[in-house]
């Protein structure tokens, strides 16, 4: 796990488990050894960070009293909550427990009443997960590859059946009705393309990156789709 990640979930866990928290709880948490997390723990203090407490006993983290606490409206509250949970009908797991991750971090900082009113919202989502989905491919890879503008080559197979060897550039990820697709640029076509990830049969790092072309790409995408009221191939 890279170190600002770690810091990040042992911050995260400082904020939302009872206080005080064990060292062994928040190794756990943060899966680390203890050796290592006292090694975290000094690091984020060293950052600023004001955690009480020590080995053997537990740590409480003060928030920063010059620091004024989130606040959001209680509609804006209600959004939120709505929101985390859609994310089920996507059936990505992983993406669902991030949501839900983040969502605690926020009402972790919220002032009590707003804290409250986030555990008591009236708006809920009751959207079944989908049946399947066709999460066929690694979705850890496509996720990074848009994000850091790293090309892929891919074995795709259409909707026709043909089979073809492409590399590509990922440009975004759209869930719908239990399917998921990716919009990238084809190298091959020289164009816009939509693959449904149930025909990638195979994807790996090229070793190319298409940086800084993403948001171009999208840009002229959007445009072009605006105007002719379709979207691109498969």
């Amino acid at each position: 796990m890279a170190r600002t990640d770690r810091l990040m979930r042992l911050m995260d866990a400082l904020r939302r488990l009872p206080a005080p928290v064990t060292a062994a709880r928040l190794a756990q948490e943060t899966d680390v050894s203890r050796r290592q997390l006292y090694r975290d723990i000094a690091t984020l203090r060293a950052g600023g960070a004001l955690i009480d407490g020590e080995a053997g006993v537990g740590y409480r983290l003060t928030e920063d009293p010059a620091l004024p606490p989130q606040s959001f409206s209680r509609l804006e509250i209600e959004a939120l909550v709505l929101a985390v949970g859609e994310l089920r009908r996507t059936g990505d797991a992983v993406l669902e427990e991030a949501g839900r991750t983040a969502l605690a971090r926020i009402i972790a900082t919220l002032a009590d009443e707003q804290s409250r009113q986030a555990m008591h919202t009236v708006l809920r989502s009751f959207h079944p997960p989908p049946a399947s989905v066709d999460f066929t491919v690694d979705m850890t890879l496509l996720r990074r590859a848009c994000w850091e503008e790293l090309a892929l080559d891919v074995r795709y197979r259409d909707l026709g059946g043909r089979v073809t060897q492409r590399e590509v550039w990922p440009l975004g990820i759209s869930y719908s009705d239990g399917a998921l697709k990716l919009l990238v640029w084809c190298c091959l076509r020289q164009d816009w393309r939509i693959f449904h990830a149930s025909g990638i049969e195979d994807a790996c790092f090229s070793g190319r990156s298409f940086r800084p072309r993403r948001v171009s790409l999208l840009r002229d995408y959007v445009a072009r789709r605006t105007e002719s009221g379709g979207a691109a191939k498969a």
